[in-house]
């Protein structure tokens, strides 16, 4: 077993990434993921990477384009705000069919909002943030051993599909502080990158990065073919977690560092005789509708339990096509929820009110 070392959120995050591979990290200061891109500035240098903070949001996530056009394993990070200043490049990533992953720390908005933590995001993260029809995949990890694991699988899951993965986490997992390993990871059996402009050297013709079609059939043809790819992806790559479902009369719907807090609340519920269970999402997207489809067979009702004025909850009303009532209790503005506001919301739902 590797050894465990306590680390920040924020600070895991990067050295996960290094050792998936990223060597390049182009970036702009925000609270609360400042600390990843300082990481990255004192890392890069010393194994032969590339760490440049830009001049703006803007201009970082067009060099991760250009990185990532070539072919090489390239992050950026960023906060709420910086998150949105992305999203025409994302959309132009996306457009060009490009691997690359992208660390959100979530906190309050709108606007420049606050620095607490926050999951109002959830919107911008899983129904494309900018332009056209899109997808991001985006990952829910709960602790900082997750947002680890996941960030190292990020690479290798966009480098599969040709598109961004998205972390999304929150304040709290940025700023916390966990003990984790680095454990060696298999990784999966990836296509060679034969499109990446990074140089024919006279074997080959030359590729080219593009994303405008004059031709509306054109276009068309290409964003079916992406839709395909993402079917594949709804198929292979949707996770979840369950946790006391069994003979649960409700059930708990909650994400990210949200769900910790939920399952203190549901043991808590469970001493009163209430059965609560949760079901945890953790792909956004590809949401796991099944999970949700099959529970509301079984259960009385659903909170969805959220860092926002409700997001998720109409994916999970969706999932449970009316069959039971989805019920939602969040908190915003960088507030968190706390046990005993659950325990509360799921009591009204069991005495109707």
């Amino acid at each position: 077993m590797a050894e465990k070392v306590l680390m920040k959120g924020n600070e895991a995050v990067a050295e996960a990434a290094i050792q998936a591979g990223c060597r390049l990290f182009f970036g702009y200061p925000i609270t609360p993921q400042t600390e990843v891109s300082a990481y990255m500035a004192k890392r890069m240098p010393k194994i032969g990477g590339t760490f440049l903070q830009a001049e703006s949001e803007v201009a970082a996530i067009n060099m991760v384009y250009g990185a990532a056009g070539a072919g090489a394993r390239v992050m950026t990070s960023s906060s709420s705000p910086g998150i949105s200043l992305k999203q025409e490049g994302i959309s132009y990533i996306v457009g060009s069919d490009l691997p690359c992953v992208i660390i959100n720390i979530v906190r309050g908005g709108p606007g420049l909002g606050g620095i607490q933590p926050a999951q109002s995001d959830y919107f911008q993260a899983v129904k494309g943030g900018g332009h056209g029809d899109y997808h991001l995949i985006v990952l829910a990890p709960s602790s900082i051993q997750e947002l680890v694991d996941m960030t190292q699988e990020a690479f290798d899951i966009a480098d599969q599909y040709r598109m961004p993965v998205m972390i999304m986490g929150d304040g709290m997992l940025g700023q916390m502080m966990e003990p984790i390993e680095f454990g060696a990871k298999e990784g999966r059996k990836l296509p060679e990158k034969t499109w990446a402009a990074n140089g024919t050297e006279g074997k080959r013709e030359r590729n080219v990065i593009n994303s405008l079609y004059i031709e509306a059939s054109d276009l068309e043809e290409l964003v079916l073919a992406r839709y395909e790819r993402y079917k594949e992806v709804e198929k292979n790559e949707v996770k979840w977690e369950e946790y006391m479902t069994e003979d649960a009369d409700y059930v708990i719907a909650a994400y990210g560092t949200i769900a910790r807090v939920a399952k203190t609340a549901i043991h808590a519920l469970r001493e009163e005789g209430i059965k609560v269970g949760l079901i945890r999402p953790i792909t956004l997207w590809p949401f796991p509708t099944d999970a949700f489809r099959k529970a509301a067979d079984k259960v009385n009702g659903f909170l969805s339990v959220e860092m926002s004025m409700g997001q998720m909850v109409e994916d999970v009303r969706l999932a449970v096509n009316g069959k039971k009532p989805v019920e939602f209790f969040g908190r915003t503005g960088g507030i968190v929820p706390t046990p005993d506001e659950i325990c509360d919301a799921i009591r009204k739902m069991k005495e109707g009110k």
